[in-house]
């Protein structure tokens, strides 16, 4: 892929073409709505565009177009077919790689290396299942005489249902092992990234061999599409990544049609560092996972848990790279954060750490809004640091989903466990130490679906990626994701003998 060195601009297209032109892909064709939204840049207030805004209406005419394809075509019996169009997808996704890290930097808000890092990360979804459509089962002489074996069949439509914070990657995780089992999809997408999802929509349309139907997509403001998704008869699998109380309203609404969910769901990563730990290395790494995405991120190492021998050593080296953190447009090549969703979230973020400081939260690092300069048109939020003392408050307890971390201090190992632990949530934890034997056995005892040790954020298509606790059901990524879109059929027969038990 081409990397960008350069700021992001906007050079795909001017604005004014821009305007009126996002619209749904569905059932092989581009459909408009009676509803129009605007597209803003949120580092600088600007308007980019507009896009078709869907609902019920689309959400009904792409769930039947799946159907339609899943039940008049043999791509859910034809692993090879299917597999070619994966990794023509990837190669599309590939040639057109500028471009996206281009609109996705514009329309995100997101810097040159992040948007980078999500649309590098797109093909390698696509390639790892490709090699992954084949869905055997297994066979068997369960007693003499008699034969089983079981086959994996694809579920029918499957319903993906997309954040704002990476659109480009998180569309792929889902859709790619949708696609390899056999299934057709129906996508919705946020509002906010538009022009992103369209793009990627006409590279999607663009993929040779890809039926019309097996993957439609549709970008929406609200919810109304994506309730009709949970609730539909006909779609009988939700992959879902976003908050946690979504995923619960969730599981509540396909309730009764007996839904399969996969869901990744809130975070509260900690981030634990011992006295032994090469601090250097934590430290530079903790600044990075504190500002990737501008704390939108599910992973976002938001709990600092540092032993009380090296604690001061962690406020300083902390305090004085976060608030050095160059926040900038993506059109700026020095920017090492860019913005947050919008101005609403800014405020939002803002109000809970006021309210962490007003229950006794120390601020090492007082970050907040930008509120002065060019860069007070767009939705800036400096890197916040809060010392508690108290493992219950809000502030310790909620996802923020900013760039903002609490830090904790802790004497024994065993407190540090309880302190990670103290959480709802389980999606990921990261372990510092250099001792031999303690990385294994404080990730043993941690409740998390992903742990690191002197590392962080690292994921892969070929192994689990999931939550324990509130942090969701089922699993992404690893082969145990495709189990989500299949169903295991048992046949048993005695040959030659008919009608014996």
């Amino acid at each position: 892929m081409e990397v960008i060195e350069k700021g992001i601009e906007l050079k795909i297209e001017t604005k004014n073409e821009l305007k009126n032109r996002a619209k749904h892909w569905i059932g092989g064709d581009w459909l408009d709505s009676e509803k129009h939204e605007e597209s803003i840049n949120p580092a600088t207030g600007e308007l980019i565009g507009w896009y078709a805004d869907g609902g019920q209406k689309e959400a009904e005419i792409a769930i039947n177009a799946a159907l339609k394809t899943f039940r008049e075509t043999t791509w859910k019996e034809d692993h090879a077919w299917r597999a070619k169009v994966l990794l023509a997808m990837a190669d599309k996704i590939e040639a057109k790689s500028k471009d996206l890290i281009q609109i996705l930097g514009l329309e995100s808000g997101k810097i040159v290396a992040e948007a980078s890092m999500e649309v590098f990360a797109a093909p390698a979804f696509l390639r790892y299942w490709a090699g992954k459509t084949f869905t055997a089962g297994r066979a068997g002489e369960a007693r003499p005489g008699s034969f089983s074996f079981t086959i994996r069949e694809a579920v029918g439509v499957a319903g993906i249902i997309v954040p704002f914070n990476a659109p480009v990657a998180l569309t792929m995780r889902a859709l790619a092992p949708a696609l390899a089992a056999g299934t057709t999809t129906v996508v919705k997408l946020p509002g906010v990234t538009a022009q992103t999802n369209e793009l990627l929509c006409k590279i999607i349309s663009e993929t040779p061999g890809l039926p019309k139907g097996a993957i439609n997509v549709i970008t929406e403001s609200g919810s109304e599409a994506a309730s009709s998704l949970v609730q539909s008869a006909n779609v009988p699998v939700i992959s879902f990544t976003g908050s946690t109380q979504t995923g619960r309203a969730i599981v509540a609404a396909g309730a009764a049609h007996l839904k399969r969910f996969s869901l990744e769901l809130g975070g509260k990563t900690p981030m634990i560092v011992f006295k032994d730990a090469d601090l250097m290395t934590a430290i530079f790494t903790m600044e990075k996972a504190i500002t990737i995405f501008s704390g939108q991120f599910c992973m976002t190492g938001s709990r600092i848990l540092v032993q009380r021998e090296v604690a001061d050593s962690i406020r300083q080296g902390l305090a004085e790279r976060l608030s050095k953190v160059k926040i900038g447009t993506p059109s700026d090549p020095s920017s090492e954060m860019g913005t947050m969703r919008d101005k609403a979230n800014v405020q939002r973020v803002n109000q809970m750490v006021e309210e962490a400081l007003a229950a006794g939260a120390k601020a090492i690092v007082r970050g907040g809004p930008i509120t002065d300069g060019q860069l007070a048109k767009g939705a800036f939020y400096r890197p916040t640091l809060l010392e508690v003392t108290d493992p219950e408050l809000p502030i310790v307890q909620q996802e923020v989903f900013g760039p903002v971390a609490t830090l904790q201090v802790f004497d024994t190992e065993a407190e540090a466990i309880a302190l990670a632990n103290n959480s709802e949530y389980g999606l990921a934890a990261s372990i510092w130490t250099r001792d031999i034997d303690r990385p294994w056995r404080v990730a043993k005892a941690i409740q998390a679906g992903t742990i690191w040790i002197n590392t962080f954020a690292q994921v892969f298509p070929q192994f689990e990626e999931g939550g324990y606790k509130q942090s969701g059901m089922g699993r992404l990524n690893g082969e145990t994701a495709l189990d989500d879109f299949l169903e295991y059929k048992h046949i048993s027969f005695n040959p030659g003998v008919p009608g014996s038990m």
